[in-house]
């Protein structure tokens, strides 16, 4: 599959190349009205090449489609901002970026969330939040140091869980739970701090644990969060994906139903989070 920001250009070329047939043009004579060499076209068409926003202007006044032109320009924008380096993004400290992921929650009624190997942000303890950012600004040689504030931030997006109307369903698996973070105390005050939850926010709160025995037939993938059916946000090693096209929200979507079937909720979910607790203890 190609990345998410290849698709995207492929998808603005093949957009720009419908206007082109709409215009009754061929590839050279829109080259040739544009001021342009005429492999530029192809390389547009089909998504080679990065369109700037005076590209998107000049071919839609060519085309006649001066209309289209902010609906294009805001894909271009989109692009751009699909793919988003960490290094560069924590330039300025963990704090923004927490800030920044906070806005697109305040726009979210349905949450949907997957989680592999941590607990999610909006289930974090402060020192399990601040172990994960910590070793994640050491990680990444951070210079900018704004650790506390960057976890009062991240503990700070908690308060959307009782905000309003909004629903959280959140599927972990259970090695989540048995992933250690910052030593014993740490993890057990994170376990109890799920179960307090799970109970305290019974109609907006959905979690479920997908059991290691479970046979998951397309592999757990990397941890991503659904906003609504608007975007999805995922990570690599290096960069954060901003996913925005509608076939690709639709896969997460099934995905997320996948391991939604081999998930166990209520009381099963607290069993496997009451042995994680035991397991500490016998430690």
């Amino acid at each position: 599959m190609l990345p998410p920001t290849d698709q995207a250009r492929e998808a603005l070329g093949a957009r720009l190349r419908e206007l082109r047939r709409d215009a009754e043009l061929s590839g050279r004579d829109l080259a040739e009205r544009a001021g342009w060499r005429p492999p530029k076209i192809s390389k547009l068409e089909l998504g080679r090449q990065n369109a700037t926003e005076a590209d998107i202007r000049t071919w839609c006044r060519v085309c006649g489609a001066e209309d289209q032109i902010p609906e294009l320009i805001a894909t271009v924008r989109t692009i751009d901002a699909q793919y988003v380096e960490w290094k560069r993004q924590m330039r300025g400290g963990q704090r923004r970026v927490q800030n920044a992921i906070r806005n697109e929650d305040l726009n979210t009624r349905l949450f949907r969330i997957f989680e592999p190997f941590h607990i999610p942000g909006f289930l974090q303890t402060r020192d399990y939040a601040r172990v994960i950012m910590a070793r994640s600004a050491a990680f990444y040689e951070l210079v900018h140091d704004d650790l506390e504030a960057a976890v009062g931030a991240r503990l700070g997006r908690q308060a959307i869980l009782r905000m309003g109307d909004r629903r959280f369903h959140i599927v972990m698996a259970q090695q989540a739970l048995d992933t250690w973070v910052g030593g014993p105390e740490v993890m057990r005050g994170q376990l109890a701090h799920i179960r307090a939850e799970m109970e305290a926010l019974p109609l907006r709160l959905h979690i479920g644990v997908i059991p290691r025995h479970a046979d998951i037939e397309l592999g757990p993938h990397a941890g991503y969060w659904i906003f609504d059916s608007r975007i999805v946000m995922t990570e690599t090693v290096t960069a954060a994906l901003n996913v925005t096209q509608p076939r690709e929200i639709a896969l997460y979507e099934r995905h997320f139903a996948g391991l939604d079937r081999l998930a166990v909720y209520g009381e099963r979910a607290h069993e496997l989070i009451d042995r994680a607790l035991r397991e500490i203890e016998e430690i």
